[in-house]
């Protein structure tokens, strides 16, 4: 499990080839909310979005989900939020003003098929006969603490445990001499103090953060995994570190906006399973996605890192519903054992449309993205195109936060292929 690669603001959708699933993966796919306090607006979203490499074979990349948030439901300091796929359901129960006016409970259940799914890619070349599928059972409880009510900037704290169980099962392409890791449960606890927050929209329009946030993973039977001749291991105990400060702003006149976004991690142990994984655009793909345009998804796997990327948004008619999107994703990273590759800053860059509705109750981008420094087969640089689709069925107000772990559900894989 990967805290910048799931259990954040959204869900995965992976590649589902047998039979059909497709379809149905059109319409909701697995969303994996976690809330740094209790979502207090209502909310019902439709998502969706996809990245496509021009160059070399590549597991899909793409999300689309549904999520449903609902205040007062059953009583007034019940809220509940709820997102369902074909194959995954992700849910929590928030109680409010449990442990006192300011402090909440959260109680989390989750399962289905393919959400600890993984692909192997290695110097830019995707592995299919080493990349396998999980599916997986969750249950969580979380404890959210706002220090400073009535500021117009929250300060939150909040703690987590979860216990996760995963069950590992081949691909299509899984070679036949490749060995499985063991299914195993994972035990983490998190913890961490959000200042802001962002929305979970497509290019929100005003929005700030500061954020810093701790993970522990200890797993059951970590052991090793793979080809005999050359096995990758698991470790029993992983530390992750990372902090984040966005900032979103859209000018009163022009509607000009910028999007800008540092994050930075490390970790101690880190393993294949709990690495930082960089590369793509979807930027609903996790609370913190690790975009870097041009690159396969997830396709750098980084010990610790630094990332810097911003997107920027120009109106080009007079009713300020065509713009034109600009988007920068520059990197540091200190790569994982074993998947070292020549050179530490890695760089990518893209620009598409964007056109909103004049409610704004849905948008829809087609974007252009180069990964300068990606190799490929004929050396560096890579070509993708990607979409993206909001659809608000609600268009309520909010109060602009998100969630607190930066990535999570691995499965993409069997959701589309």
């Amino acid at each position: 499990m990967n805290p910048l690669a799931g259990h954040g603001v959204l869900l995965k959708l992976s590649a589902v080839n047998r039979s059909g699933i497709l379809l149905l993966s059109l319409i909701v796919l697995t969303p994996i909310w976690v809330w740094a306090q209790i979502d207090p607006d209502q909310r019902d979203l439709i998502q969706f979005g996809y990245n496509g490499a021009f160059e070399g074979e590549q597991p899909l990349a793409a999300y689309a989900f549904y999520y449903h948030n609902q205040p007062d439901f059953l009583r007034t300091n019940l809220t509940l939020r709820l997102a369902v796929a074909p194959v995954y359901v992700d849910s929590e129960l928030g109680i409010s003003k449990l442990f006192g006016p300011n402090t909440d409970l959260g109680i989390g259940l989750a399962g289905g098929a393919y959400a600890d799914d993984y692909n192997e890619i290695h110097d830019g070349q995707y592995l299919p006969s080493e990349s396998f599928s999980g599916n997986s059972a969750e249950i969580s409880t979380s404890l959210y603490h706002l220090f400073n009510p009535g500021d117009l900037i929250p300060l939150n704290y909040v703690l987590r445990g979860t216990a996760h169980y995963a069950f590992y099962d081949t691909a299509d392409q899984t070679a036949k001499g490749f060995q499985l890791p063991k299914d195993h449960a994972d035990f983490s606890v998190r913890t961490g103090l959000r200042f802001g927050g962002v929305e979970p929209t497509l290019f929100p329009a005003l929005a700030m953060e500061l954020s810093i946030w701790y993970e522990g993973h200890f797993r059951s039977d970590p052991g090793s995994y793979g080809f005999a001749t050359a096995p990758y291991y698991l470790n029993r105990e992983s530390q992750l570190f990372w902090t984040e400060a966005a900032l979103a702003y859209t000018l009163t006149n022009s509607q000009q906006s910028f999007y800008i976004r540092m994050t930075a991690g490390t970790s101690v142990d880190a393993d294949r399973f709990s690495a930082y994984r960089l590369g793509g655009f979807l930027p609903l793909i996790a609370e913190y996605p690790l975009s870097l345009p041009g690159f396969y998804y997830q396709e750098i796997s980084a010990r610790q890192f630094f990332l810097f990327d911003g997107n920027y948004t120009l109106p080009i008619d007079r009713e300020k519903r065509w713009n034109l999107t600009a988007d920068v994703g520059s990197a540091v990273v200190d790569y994982l054992p074993g998947e070292v590759q020549p050179g530490h800053s890695l760089t990518g860059v893209g620009g598409g449309i964007l056109y909103h509705s004049p409610s704004d109750r849905w948008k829809i981008a087609v974007n252009y993205g180069y990964g300068i420094d990606a190799i490929r087969s004929h050396g560096r640089g890579a070509n993708s195109i990607g979409f993206l689709l909001q659809i608000d069925l609600g268009k309520f107000p909010s109060k602009g936060f998100k969630a607190t772990q930066p990535l999570n559900w691995s499965g993409w894989s069997h959701l589309f292929d």
